[in-house]
Order: structure tokens, then C-alpha cells, then sequence
């Protein structure tokens, strides 16, 4: 029986969302990524958190440019990710503005650590996760740096993924301890992901152990 090469399809998926991504007219893009922006903002969770945690787009990602610049018109704080060198590992500091940001690791647009402030405490935050795809457990292809997932793997707070339709899949291959969004958010709607049977026992469990508990 052959060995399926994960790696290779990761990336072959990697490229096909990069083309799709690349191949959507301008004015499409600008009309998807404003759906998803009003998405995000129509939630609760995002309505009643006091700090943003999220990345800077790039010309192919879902725009959060204009969520970055409405939240802090809004009164939220608004944190962004900043690369740790020679590590694969993320912080996030406050920005005040869009000014306070520059390009760094991968030409991403990143905070310039000098004169923002380290976030410590995500308490009463939401996190908005990238991706090049999504399936609908919740999973997430990356571009396979690994640093969100490091980052998720300590964030308890709510997580919302955002992601063009037509960037979602039945299944992407995941490894046990990637954690999936709380919440998908496309240009047509609002998703809770399934739960896996494994995933969905141990939220049983936890939720009958908080049950006996409060008896």
C-alpha cells in the first residue's frame, strides 16, 4: 500500500489557494473581503472583546487592514504578530495605528517593536486566525511556518478564522495537536465547525464534569 506524501499535498493545496487568491478580480476581492469584515464585526463575541489580536494581510489574504482601522476607531485595542528571529515563534504588540507598522519577516507588515508595547495579558480577547484554507472542523493550511500554530496551541481565548468560500474544504490533514478555530467567517456566512468524534467526546466530558460539578 503506498504512503500518502502529506507534505506534497499540502502544498499543492499551498499553491492552488494562491492561484485562486491571485486570480480574483480586484473589485471581487474588495466585495468578499468587506462581507467577511462586516462578518466579524456582527459577532457577539467580537462586539463585547476589548482587544483584537490579529495579522496583517497580505495582497492575497482576506483584508484586515480596514478591521484593524475600524476597531481602533471603535475603541478597541488591536494587537498584531511580530516574529521572534531564529525562532518559530510569535509575540503581539499594540499598534495605535496602521503607521506603526513595517515590513519584516517574509516582507509581512510587522509592528516596530521599538515603539509599540508587548501584549502579556489576552484576557477578553478574540484572535483572527489566517489561513490559505479551512475545512470544516475548523482546521487550518498555513503557509507551513508553524507559527500560528505554536501560538494557538497556548491561546485560550475565542478564535475566529477567516476565509474566502471558496477556500473551504471537506478535509485538510491535520496533526492531534493542531487546534482548530472556534468559528469560520467566509463572504456567505457564519460557521460553527464539527466537532471530530474524538474532539466531540472529550468536550462531553468536560462539559458533564462542569455539570456535576455546579450539583
Amino acid at each position: 500500500m503506498l504512503k500518502r506524501d502529506i507534505r506534497a499535498e499540502k502544498n499543492a493545496l499551498r499553491q492552488q489557494m494562491k492561484d485562486f487568491r491571485r486570480g480574483m478580480p480586484s473589485l471581487v476581492k474588495e466585495k468578499k473581503d468587506a462581507a467577511i469584515r462586516r462578518g466579524v464585526q456582527m459577532l457577539r463575541q467580537y462586539q463585547t472583546c476589548d482587544t483584537l489580536l490579529t495579522f496583517v494581510s497580505s495582497p492575497i489574504e482576506v483584508d484586515t487592514k480596514a478591521l484593524i482601522e475600524e476597531a481602533l476607531q471603535s475603541g478597541k485595542k488591536v494587537a498584531v504578530p511580530y516574529c521572534i528571529d531564529g525562532t518559530r515563534r510569535m509575540d503581539f504588540y499594540y499598534i495605535r495605528s496602521l503607521a506603526d507598522l513595517a515590513p519584516r519577516t517574509f516582507g509581512v507588515l510587522e509592528p516596530v517593536a521599538e515603539r509599540c508595547e508587548k501584549l502579556t495579558d489576552a484576557q477578553n480577547s478574540v484572535c483572527i486566525v489566517p489561513g490559505l484554507a479551512f475545512d470544516r472542523h475548523g482546521f487550518r493550511l498555513g503557509y507551513g511556518k508553524g507559527y500560528y500554530d505554536r501560538f494557538l496551541s497556548g491561546y485560550t481565548g475565542f478564535k475566529i478564522g477567516i476565509v474566502y468560500e471558496g477556500c473551504l474544504r471537506q478535509r485538510l490533514p491535520h496533526g492531534y495537536y493542531d487546534v482548530p478555530v472556534d468559528l469560520l467567517v467566509t463572504e456567505k456566512r457564519r460557521k460553527k465547525p464539527l466537532l471530530l468524534p474524538a474532539k466531540r467526546k472529550k468536550r462531553n466530558e468536560a462539559d458533564s464534569a462542569a455539570s456535576k460539578t455546579r450539583l
